[in-house]
């Protein structure tokens, strides 16, 4: 099983780099991550990216689309890559402790 360091923790990942165990998420894990994929501050538009996506996994077991976390967050597309350059999928859902959605390249 691949694993990354970050600051000095080691996390079990898949081979994206998601973590294979989501339920060991918690904050500082969301921080360390961020800061991994070249996040330096966590403001309060990241966080409501991640609440967002962690609320729809536990209810759904799933990531959302983009589009709903647009519509909840009143945020463009745009600023969300501005705010986590791997996108959505690979750069938010990774912060957010999911493991890798479906259809992510």
């Amino acid at each position: 099983m691949p694993q990354i360091e970050i600051e000095g923790k080691v996390f079990e990942v898949d081979g994206d780099g998601f973590l294979t165990t989501p339920d060991i998420w918690n904050e500082d894990v969301a921080r360390l991550f961020a800061r991994y994929d070249g996040i330096e501050e966590m403001s309060e538009k990241h966080w409501a990216i991640v609440n967002i996506i962690r609320k729809h996994y536990e209810e759904k077991g799933m990531a959302p689309m983009v589009r709903l976390i647009c519509q909840e967050t009143g945020l463009k597309l745009r600023e969300i890559y501005e705010l986590f350059p791997l996108g959505p999928a690979r750069g938010a859902c990774r912060v957010a402790g999911l493991p890798k959605p479906d259809g992510c390249v």
